[in-house]
């Protein structure tokens, strides 16, 4: 008699994975202790002191739910994006925000897999889901450490699929596009197919990357997805919102989790908002972090690319085993990164933007690992 399971087939075919192995379960299974935590893309800098006593004063609330509309939100983000309440979706992150979309989109019940287009070695979190809701991975290579938008495009029409990711700035590689190829992209997709328009990194890239919201706000079918986790330096408050179209935005109400969003957290995003002199001041120290992780690299015979986000991707020059060596020796020394996932990017590592204490630990240990291997 066949073992009787209580999951559907789907469920039962997908391994049981975390996308991330984080630095906690790094420390459990080695033994090591994290001494610097700049593997996550996580802002070691954090969030502004206005933001933590908004929160603070929002604790004392904590015994009743956040409101379900999330409409204070929602209007401080319309006020500070030019945009109305309306083209607003509010989320449990960004991951919670692409898990929706793909819900949105694909249907486990069609009679084939539905086929999703992603960059081979793009954000794995996505992958994750499009496996969980039954959809069909569809991927093209990267090209020259950028996402390759006419591959995207090509492979969008080749599958006739309903949906396609692209982050802008980029990760892992931390590259990116300007603002008018990245609408020309949107404006080349079939009207049958969704993009997702990832810019969780958009407050550390050049204002030149970035469309203007009027740019694709009419547009059903794009849904751009941003974050407080990175610039704003929120990555434990989980608060992510969608932009996109009225029609769109309302679609997510059929399915989201109305009380997914805690009082504290939004409490701060909405402080975070305010205080644009301390935005200001963080992205500055992003950009010093990531050219002092590059003069690391330099100094090491390693060869940082350039990035608009808050990590550098660091071209080892040789294969994955020696990039993979590289992490598992600097974690020995308490430095926690990480790396690209699969071939050619995984040659490189990504270090996060930290403060100086970190970067410090990270110079004095990088030349220690390369002598040992």
């Amino acid at each position: 008699m066949p073992a009787f399971s209580r999951f559907t087939p789907l469920i039962n075919s997908l391994p049981s994975t975390v996308p991330f192995v984080g630095p906690e379960a790094l420390e459990r299974k080695s033994g090591a202790v994290v001494k610097a935590r700049i593997g996550a893309n996580e802002n070691g800098f954090g969030p502004a002191p206005s933001v933590i006593a908004a929160m603070t004063e929002a604790a004392t609330g904590i015994w009743k739910y956040a409101d379900p509309e999330n409409f204070d939100l929602k209007a401080a983000l319309a006020a500070h994006l030019n945009c109305k309440p309306e083209n607003l979706a509010i989320g449990e992150g960004v991951d919670s925000l692409l898990g929706q979309i793909v819900r949105l989109v694909i249907d486990p019940a069609a009679a084939t897999p539905m086929p999703v287009v992603n960059s081979f070695g793009g954000y794995p979190t996505f992958n994750f889901h499009v496996a969980g809701f039954g959809g069909r991975l569809v991927t093209t290579p990267y090209v020259n450490d950028r996402e390759d938008l006419n591959g995207l495009l090509d492979a969008v029409r080749r599958e006739n699929a309903p949906l396609v990711y692209f982050a802008n700035p980029d990760n892992p590689m931390g590259s990116w596009w300007e603002a008018d190829e990245v609408v020309a992209f949107a404006k080349a997709l079939p009207e049958t197919t969704l993009l997702v328009l990832d810019e969780a990194y958009c407050e550390t890239a050049p204002a030149s990357s970035t469309p203007s919201i009027e740019a694709l706000i009419d547009m059903p079918n794009v849904i751009r997805t941003r974050t407080f986790s990175k610039a704003y330096g929120m990555a434990g408050a989980r608060v992510g919102y969608a932009i996109t179209t009225e029609g769109t935005a309302k679609a997510f109400d059929k399915i989201r989790n109305h009380f997914g969003m805690n009082r504290i957290a939004v409490a701060g995003a909405i402080a975070a908002l305010k205080d644009k002199a301390y935005l200001k001041q963080v992205v500055g120290n992003i950009k010093a972090s990531r050219e002092r992780i590059g003069a690391i690299a330099a100094a090491n015979g390693l060869k940082a690319l350039p990035s608009a986000t808050n990590f550098v991707a660091i071209d080892c020059g040789r294969d994955a085993a020696y990039a993979r060596a590289i992490v598992d020796g600097l974690l020995g020394h308490g430095v926690f990164i990480r790396m690209p996932g699969v071939e050619p990017l995984n040659r490189c590592i990504r270090i996060s933007a930290g403060k100086e204490p970190d970067m410090a630990l990270l110079e004095a240990a990088l030349p220690q690992v390369l002598k040992s291997l």
